[in-house]
């Protein structure tokens, strides 16, 4: 079995406004032995996100949770003013061998009078009892569907430019930076999308693309049927989200792991980030 958690962590900040990664980890612990964790909202020397505290919040979630491997993606990564640097990104924890790291900045087209900021897509390529498997993590725009739907399509393109290499792949000499290293077509996507199900996003993210390359999947449904996805957020925190329960943290597969969907459940009762983890199991 492979189990994969998701959750974005809002820089470790409950819903009673104290940041305490403790409760983050021991969280994450609690859902029992996962082998990769996907995390939205971590922050790196930005006591503005983090209670003032500034803290390499990967690096401390790393050492709590020692078992994995860490990989941190900056969606932001800027001059702190005394040489260092500040940033704040997605962090992925791997139990699983890391074969590769893709780190990805998504679009950002112009959207006068929007508030947005930059974006980023963190991809690992881990050994599994699958074969090897493309894990990505992010987080997309809020405040700008404009922008939404831009990072969508790229998305999209890294999950074709795979599938493509894949099938056509080029000669390789034994070693070397041209050696040949797995990226497979075979991809969970997961993250806070800031999307709805089945809203203009979703849709693209789930458009068909040409027979040879897997399309994207909604695990919720592979597991769940016409079932209504279950809260991500909105549960506990109605001051940032006033309409109440909803999703907007997805699980999204390649066709080719449909049938490996052994389960996806939504921890509805842990209040330590405004919004719920997501757990997904693939069977081998």
């Amino acid at each position: 079995m492979i189990r994969l958690l998701s959750w974005n962590i809002q820089c470790g900040r409950g819903v009673d406004g104290s940041v305490d990664l403790h409760r983050i980890a021991g969280t994450i612990r609690a859902a029992g032995e996962t082998d990769l964790v996907c995390l939205q909202e971590v922050a790196r020397r930005m006591p503005e996100l983090d209670g003032g505290a500034g803290a390499d919040q990967a690096a401390e979630l790393a050492a709590l949770l020692p078992a994995y491997e860490p990989v941190f993606g900056p969606a932001l990564d800027l001059a702190d003013g005394r040489g260092g640097r500040r940033r704040f990104g997605n962090l992925v924890l791997s139990r699983r061998p890391v074969l590769q790291v893709f780190r990805h900045q998504l679009p950002q087209p112009a959207d006068p009078g929007a508030l947005h900021m930059p974006r980023q897509a963190t991809e690992v390529v881990v050994e599994t009892s699958l074969g090897p498997l493309r894990v990505i993590t992010t987080h997309l725009e809020y405040h700008s569907e404009l922008q939404r739907l831009a990072q969508a399509g790229r998305l999209r393109a890294l999950q074709r430019e795979a599938a493509e290499n894949a099938l056509h792949p080029p000669s390789r000499p034994a070693s070397g930076p041209y050696a040949d290293r797995p990226r497979p077509a075979r991809c969970v996507l997961c993250g806070d999308l800031n999307s709805l199900p089945g809203d203009r996003v979703m849709r693209r993210l789930l458009a068909p693309f040409p027979a040879a390359i897997p399309k994207f999947l909604d695990a919720w449904r592979v597991a769940h049927g016409g079932r209504p996805h279950a809260p991500t957020c909105g549960i506990f925190d109605r001051e940032q989200w006033p309409e109440g329960p909803h999703c907007r943290d997805f699980f999204l597969i390649t066709a080719d792991l449909a049938g490996a969907v052994a389960g996806f459940t939504v921890d509805g009762e842990t209040d330590a980030s405004d919004h719920q983890p997501l757990l997904l199991e693939l069977r081998a």
